[in-house]
C-alpha cells in the first residue's frame, strides 16, 4: 500500500504489508500441533490439554459433524462459555467446511432466537447448564435446530473434579433428551484417529457471522471470511511480537473476554493457537471482588491479558491486587471501550505490565489499529492503523471529502481484515461498505504522527464494559411493559464500566410503577448488561416538531447534572 504517516512509528520490524497465506483459518492449529505438539494449548480448571490433543479432538468433532449431516456453508450456533467445548467446536466446525455463528450463552430466549432464526443455523452447541440448555430445549422447534450437540462441563475437568462437579452443582443443570436430535458432545470426539472430513475450504469462504449492532439497528450477522480472520490474526501477531513473527518461548493468554467475542477470538484464541501459546480459559465474568479471578492469576502466571477497561479498573483499585503475584503480566491488549488514561497509568504502576490501546470492530474482525508494542505509545490514543490497513477521516454530512489536517471526521477503513458484508442484508452493507470502505460511525482526529483519537462516536450505541448496546433494542422492550406510554434509553458515564443504561420512562395515564418493577420486567427479557440500571419517570420525553424523540437532549441534560 501507498506510505502513510503512521509508519514511520512502525516498530522497527513491523512491515507496513504483510503476507498471508492463502488458506484456511484451522491451518494454523494443523501447523502449531505439527511443530509443538506437547505444549499446552488449553488450560481450564485444572484440566491441560495440548496442542495434538486439540487437534485431534477438533477434528473428530468435525467428522462427527459431517456424520450427522453437515454441509459445507451451514451455520453452526456456539452457545458456549468459555470452555474446552468452545476453542474444539470452533476448529471442528470450520474444519467441517461449516460457519461459526458465536453467541452469547447469557443472551435471553428473545435473543438467542433473533440470532438463530436470522443465520438459519441448522445446529448449536451448548452446555448442559440449566442458564442455556432449558433455553434452547423451549426454542428448538420454533428456531427449528435439527440437531443440538450438549456437552458437561465436567467433559474437561480433571480427577476428582469431574466427579464432584456434577455432584455439587446439580442445581444448576438440566438433563439432556434421550432423542436423536440430542447428541453428546463426547460421542463426537471419541474416535481414536480422527480424520476430518475432505471438504475444499477456500480463502474467501464465509468461516464465522460475528452478531454485532453495526452501526444502526438491530443485531446482524458480519461475515467474516477464511481470509479476513487469517489476516487479522497474522496482524496480530506481526503487532504483539514486534515484527519478529518467530518461534519463542511460550506465552500464557490469560482468556477471560468472551471467546464469543471478535476481540477474544482473535487476540486470544486465533492469535494464541497461531503462536503457540497455553490459552488460560476463564469461564465467568469475574466476580466484584476478583475473588475468583485473582487467585487463577497467581495459580497460572499468564504472560499476556487482553481485557476491557472494566477489569483494569478493578485490578488497579483492589487493595490486595499486589499479593496475587500480578507481575507476570508483561501486555495487556486493552479495547472494546476507551480506558481513562488514570486507570491505565494506576494499573501500570500496580502491576508492572504495559497496555498497549488498540481499536477495532467486528466488521473488521476486529482489530484495525493499535498502539506499537515498542515504540511511541500515545496515551489516550487509539495508535496507529496495524498493517495493510488505511484509515481516513471524512465529514460526517456526505463521507465523500477528507477533512483538512486536525479536524474530526469520521473513521473509514479499508483492510483485507474488513468484512465481506452483513448476512442477507445487501441495503445495510451496501450503506457502511462504499468502494472498498467500511463506514465507522465513529469520529477522530489524527495528530501530526498519524495517531488517532476518538472524539466521539456512533450516537447512541451505549457501551458497557466492552458490549455494545442499542437504545433501540431496550426501548422496544420497555414498550411492551402494559404500564409504559413512552421510553428513550441512553448511556450515562459509570467509572467502573464506562457508560450504564439508563431509561427515561412517560407512564400511561393513571398508572403508578416503580424503578424496580421496571428493571425486573426488562431482566426477563434482556441479557444482564442490556438491562437499565438506572430509572427516571418523566411527564414526557423532548421531541423534535414531528415528534421524534430527542435522546441527544437527554445526554445533554444528564452531562449538565454531572458537572
Amino acid at each position: 500500500m501507498e506510505e502513510r504517516t503512521w509508519h514511520k512509528r512502525y516498530d522497527k520490524n513491523v512491515p507496513p504489508s504483510l503476507n498471508y497465506p492463502a488458506v484456511p483459518l484451522f491451518k494454523f492449529l494443523d501447523d502449531t500441533a505439527a511443530k509443538f505438539p506437547d505444549r499446552v494449548a488449553l488450560s481450564f480448571l485444572g484440566k491441560q490439554i495440548n496442542y495434538r490433543q486439540l487437534l485431534n479432538y477438533s477434528n473428530s468433532f468435525a467428522r462427527g459433524l459431517a456424520d450427522l449431516g453437515l454441509k459445507k456453508g451451514d451455520r453452526v450456533a456456539l452457545f458456549l462459555p468459555n470452555v474446552p467445548h468452545m476453542v474444539i467446536a470452533y476448529y471442528g466446525v470450520l474444519k467441517a467446511g461449516g460457519v461459526c455463528v458465536t453467541t452469547n450463552p447469557l443472551y435471553t430466549e428473545r435473543e438467542l432466537s433473533h440470532q438463530v432464526k436470522d443465520s438459519g443455523a441448522t445446529m448449536l452447541v451448548t452446555l448442559d447448564l440449566d442458564l442455556t440448555l432449558s433455553k434452547v430445549k423451549a426454542l428448538k422447534k420454533e428456531i427449528g435446530l435439527d440437531k443440538v450437540i450438549a456437552g458437561r462441563v465436567s467433559d474437561f475437568l480433571p480427577f476428582p473434579k469431574n466427579l464432584l462437579y456434577p455432584l455439587v452443582k446439580k442445581k444448576d443443570l438440566t438433563p439432556v433428551p434421550a432423542t436423536s436430535d440430542y447428541v453428546r458432545f463426547r460421542d463426537l470426539i471419541g474416535q481414536s484417529n480422527p480424520v476430518p472430513p475432505a471438504v475444499q475450504v477456500e480463502p474467501d469462504d464465509l468461516g464465522v457471522l460475528m452478531y454485532t449492532g453495526g452501526t444502526t439497528g438491530v443485531s446482524k450477522g458480519a461475515m467474516l471470511t477464511h481470509r479476513n480472520l487469517v489476516v487479522n490474526t497474522i496482524q496480530t501477531f506481526a503487532w504483539a511480537t514486534s515484527g519478529e513473527m518467530r518461534d519463542t518461548p511460550q506465552e500464557s493468554i490469560m482468556t477471560v473476554l468472551p471467546l464469543y467475542h471478535s476481540f477474544a477470538m482473535t487476540v486470544c484464541m486465533n492469535h494464541g493457537v497461531r503462536r503457540g501459546a497455553r490459552i488460560i480459559l476463564f469461564p465467568t465474568r469475574p466476580k466484584p471482588d476478583l475473588s475468583d479471578f485473582l487467585p487463577v492469576i497467581r495459580d497460572e502466571q499468564p504472560t499476556m491479558m487482553p481485557g476491557v477497561p472494566t477489569l483494569y479498573t478493578t485490578m488497579a483499585n483492589h487493595p490486595k491486587v499486589k499479593e496475587f503475584k500480578v507481575d507476570c503480566i508483561k501486555v495487556c491488549n486493552s479495547g472494546a471501550a476507551p480506558l481513562p488514561v488514570e486507570v491505565l497509568q494506576k494499573f501500570e504502576s500496580v502491576t508492572g505490565a504495559k497496555i498497549i490501546e488498540g481499536y477495532g470492530l467486528s466488521e473488521t474482525t476486529p482489530v484495525a489499529s493499535c498502539n506499537p508494542l515498542t515504540g511511541e505509545r500515545k496515551v489516550g490514543s487509539i495508535g496507529i492503523p496495524v498493517s495493510d490497513t488505511d484509515f481516513r477521516l471524512v465529514d460526517q454530512d456526505t463521507g465523500t471529502k477528507d477533512v483538512a489536517a486536525g479536524e474530526a471526521g469520521e473513521v473509514i477503513i479499508k483492510g483485507p481484515q474488513v468484512m465481506k458484508g452483513y448476512w442477507n442484508r445487501p441495503d445495510e452493507t451496501k450503506n457502511s461498505l462504499r468502494d472498498g470502505w467500511l463506514f465507522t460511525g465513529d469520529v477522530a482526529k489524527m495528530d501530526e504522527d498519524g495517531y488517532f483519537f476518538i472524539v466521539d462516536r456512533k450516537k447512541d450505541m451505549i457501551i458497557t464494559g466492552g458490549f455494545n448496546i442499542f437504545p433501540r433494542e431496550v426501548e422496544e422492550v420497555l414498550y411492551e411493559h402494559p404500564k409504559v406510554l413512552e421510553a428513550a434509553v441512553i448511556g450515562v458515564k459509570d467509572e467502573r464500566s464506562g457508560e450504564r443504561v439508563k431509561a427515561f420512562v412517560v407512564l400511561k395515564e393513571g398508572q403508578n410503577a416503580t424503578s424496580d418493577e421496571i428493571v425486573a420486567f426488562c431482566k426477563e427479557k434482556l441479557t444482564g448488561y442490556k438491562v437499565p440500571k438506572l430509572v427516571e419517570f418523566r411527564k414526557e420525553l423532548p421531541k423534535t416538531n414531528i415528534g421524534k424523540v430527542l435522546r441527544r437532549v437527554l445526554r445533554e441534560e444528564e452531562e449538565a447534572r454531572g458537572k
